[in-house]
């Protein structure tokens, strides 16, 4: 049986993006809980934010523009976990507002 994959976040301390991290990691957790091996939060400075799965850098900040949405998050770790996975919801796109059934 192989490994389950590993998440590691790097986050700027000096910005405090602790809880930003921890509150992802959670959610990671919560949805990949059987797929997922760990989720590591790894502390650092001058402003760093990225997400590697095994080691492959998945997010940057400076390199995405920011920081994920939880949405585009998970299906970011979906795709490389368990691609034939339906996230539900989160896969789901809302209709217009006046694409409503007028009859």
């Amino acid at each position: 049986m192989s490994e389950k994959p590993a998440i590691t976040i790097v986050y700027c301390r000096q910005c405090n993006w602790m809880l930003r991290s921890a509150w992802m990691a959670q959610e990671l957790l919560s949805t990949f809980s059987e797929e997922l091996g760990a989720v590591t939060l790894v502390p650092a400075t001058g402003g760093a934010f990225r997400i590697e799965i095994d080691g492959d850098l998945v997010w940057e900040r400076v390199r995405d523009g920011g920081f994920p949405d939880i949405k585009t998050l998970k299906q970011l770790v979906r795709d490389r976990v368990d691609p034939e996975r339906d996230l539900g919801h989160v896969d789901r796109t809302r209709p217009p507002p006046d694409a409503k059934d007028r009859s």
